[in-house]
């Protein structure tokens, strides 16, 4: 007989053909043909953000857009700023140690085919059952376009002039040039036309290429990256402004005690859509424990993201941890019924009971 096995017998010395009782939650859940250890779940919420990270670098001939192209308030200094872009939370079920059961079968029991969870959540008994499992989300790689240089578009006579000054100027006549070729073709009175609109298409977008390389050595170049993180909140009590992550304009994520980020916060509010329990009344004789099985009934919970000024999002999710835990009994499992019972993954609630007596 294994170590599971001795520890459910010790546990449950009471009588009965399906006998359960709270357990220490330092026992590991699992099956064998004596009896399972449970464990039933409580909602966590999992929490996903976007962040942009936007980079500015200065053109090489920053200080003469003015000068030359007529573009005012280019900075030549080159910048990092970071921004939240998108927040969302979807709940899940991590198993509750504190609501950690035990059942022992005996000859006389038809629960004997008890389906648990990976981490020890009752799933069902007596159905077989797919667990699904937590979709490994990742986001698509994508390859950089391949772009050329600046100055691989840059004639012989810009790249051998003898300032920098002197090569703003012929950079930017090359760049009318471009513009006024592009012009011509559009309007069907260049000197050489292409044959047909494909032609035509390519080479106006090589002409749009050249001008925009070459007018971001005055106007520099800004790109975009998103990143996206994932914060698992684990939810035992209702809370106020508790800070889930901070986001700094010039550094991006940081430490939740790193007062130059920005505070994002959350609160957990109990919808109290379950009535508590009666207090029990110390005078009365504690009942006897009862044989069964024990499933959750849930409660709602409000979970809502914020910041200082706005709020960004609220959501509703069941959650089991604010509701309460309810007996069904052993009569059901005995062999004078064929029970099948699927409990709801997400709250432990029950989902679908199913009780047949045999022909």
């Amino acid at each position: 007989m294994n170590k599971l096995s001795v520890m459910i017998m010790a546990l449950l010395l009471t009588t009965g053909s399906m006998k359960a009782q709270t357990v220490i939650s330092s026992y590991k859940p699992g099956v064998t043909s004596e009896g399972a250890v449970y464990y039933l779940p409580k909602t966590a919420i999992r929490i996903t953000f976007q962040i942009e990270k936007t980079t500015y670098t200065p053109g090489e001939f920053c200080k003469y857009s003015e000068k030359y192209l007529r573009i005012k308030d280019v900075s030549p200094t080159p910048s990092t700023k970071y921004r939240l872009m998108a927040v969302s939370q979807e709940p899940f079920a991590v198993a509750d140690t504190s609501k950690c059961f035990a059942v022992k079968f005996d000859a006389r029991t038809s629960a004997c085919n008890v389906r648990l969870s990976d981490d020890g959540i009752l799933l069902a008994i007596n159905r077989d059952i797919k667990q699904q499992k937590t979709p490994q989300t990742t986001a698509p790689i994508k390859a950089a376009p391949i772009t050329k240089s600046p100055k691989s578009y840059l004639s012989e006579e810009i790249l051998s002039a003898g300032s920098t000054a002197k090569m703003a100027e012929l950079t930017a006549q090359e760049i009318y040039e471009i513009r006024e070729s592009r012009g011509m073709l559009a309007k069907g009175q260049a000197d050489f036309m292409p044959k047909d609109g494909e032609q035509l298409r390519l080479m106006l977008q090589e002409l749009g290429t050249q001008d925009q390389a070459l007018t971001s050595m005055f106007t520099g170049v800004t790109t975009c990256d998103t990143t996206s993180h994932t914060i698992t909140y684990i939810v035992d009590k209702p809370i106020k402004r508790d800070v889930l992550f901070r986001i700094s304009p010039e550094f991006g994520l940081v430490d939740n005690d790193d007062l130059s980020g920005t505070p994002y916060y959350i609160n957990i509010e109990n919808l109290k859509t379950v009535a508590e329990p009666a207090p029990a009344d110390p005078k009365k004789a504690v009942k006897p424990q009862q044989a069964g099985i024990y499933v959750n009934i849930p409660g709602r919970l409000r979970a809502t993201i914020f910041d200082a000024k706005n709020q960004i999002l609220a959501s509703e999710f069941p959650a089991a941890q604010f509701g309460n835990v309810e007996l069904l009994s052993g009569a059901l499992f005995n062999k004078k019924y064929t029970t099948r019972l699927l409990l709801h993954p997400l709250t432990g609630a029950v989902e679908n009971l199913e009780a047949e007596q045999p022909k």
